[in-house]
C-alpha cells in the first residue's frame, strides 16, 4: 500500500462538518495557536485504525506525510510513529520525530506521540534534551518536554517532571500552563505527598491553571484550601 493509498482512505471518511467544528476547537483562527491548520473532519479512532494499516511505511513517507498541511494527515503520520517505535524500539525513529518536530504542532499531536517516543526512549537514557526543549521559542516543543515525562511518571519517576514543571512555570502560554498541571496531578499518584511539597514550594509561581489541573483529584475541602493559599 502506498502513501496515496492512505490519503484516500482517510479522504473517504472524512466529514466536511466535523472539519469546521475542529478548526473552530483547534484554534485555527488568525494570531491563535492553530493558525492556518486545515481539517478534513475525521474522529480519532478513524485515524487510529486506517493509520494501523499503514505502519510498514519507510520514514520517508512518514516525513511527506508528516509534512502534509491537513492535520489528519499528521496525526496519522504520528501514529505510525508511535506503532513503529513500539515495534523497533529504534533511535533513528526517536532522531526522526526530533528532527521533525515543527510539524507536531498542535497539543492533539504531541500528546498522542512524545510520551511514546521520546518518554519511552528516554526511560532508560540520559534527559537533558528535554531540559533544552523547555527553552525553546517553539510552544510545541516546550509541551513536548513536559508531556513526554508522562512515560516517566507511568514507570514511577517522578523527579524528572517536577524540575521541568519547574523550569515552565514562568511560560506564558495557557497550553503549557494545562500540560505542566496535566503532569502534576498524574505525579500525585505515585506520590501525593510530593506534589504537596512541590506545590508549597512553588506555590507563588504557580499559574492559577497550573494549580486547578494539578489538584483536580484532591478532595474539594483540600482543593478549596489550597487554592486558598493553604498548602500545608
Amino acid at each position: 500500500m502506498r502513501l496515496s493509498d492512505l490519503k484516500k482512505e482517510l479522504r473517504a471518511s472524512a466529514d466536511p462538518e466535523r472539519a469546521k467544528n475542529l478548526a473552530w476547537f483547534f484554534k485555527t483562527g488568525k494570531s491563535e495557536y492553530g493558525h492556518g491548520d486545515r481539517f478534513i473532519g475525521l474522529t480519532v479512532p478513524t485515524m487510529r485504525r486506517i493509520a494501523h494499516h499503514y505502519i510498514h511505511f519507510p520514514l520517508t513517507d512518514v516525513a511527506k506525510l508528516l509534512a502534509s498541511p491537513i492535520h489528519e494527515h499528521r496525526f496519522a503520520a504520528l501514529e505510525i510513529l508511535v506503532a513503529q517505535y513500539e515495534r523497533e524500539k529504534s533511535k533513528a525513529i526517536f532522531d526522526f520525530y526530533l528532527k521533525h518536530t515543527k510539524f507536531v504542532n498542535n497539543w492533539d499531536l504531541v500528546d498522542t506521540s512524545a510520551p511514546y517516543i521520546v518518554g519511552q526512549h528516554l526511560l532508560t537514557r540520559p534527559r537533558k534534551i528535554l531540559y533544552g526543549l523547555t527553552k525553546s521559542t517553539n510552544l510545541w516543543e516546550r509541551r513536548i518536554a513536559i508531556v513526554s515525562t508522562f512515560a516517566f511518571i507511568k514507570a514511577g519517576e517522578i523527579d524528572d517532571t517536577f524540575a521541568i514543571a519547574k523550569l515552565l512555570l514562568e511560560d506564558d502560554h495557557d497550553l503549557i500552563h494545562k500540560a505542566v498541571g496535566w503532569a502534576l496531578r498524574e505525579t500525585g499518584k505515585q506520590s501525593a505527598p510530593a506534589l504537596l511539597h512541590f506545590l508549597k514550594q512553588n506555590y507563588s509561581a504557580l499559574p492559577r491553571t497550573t494549580l486547578r489541573y494539578a489538584i483536580e483529584r484532591f478532595p474539594a475541602a483540600q482543593r478549596k484550601r489550597i487554592l486558598s493559599g493553604d498548602v500545608a
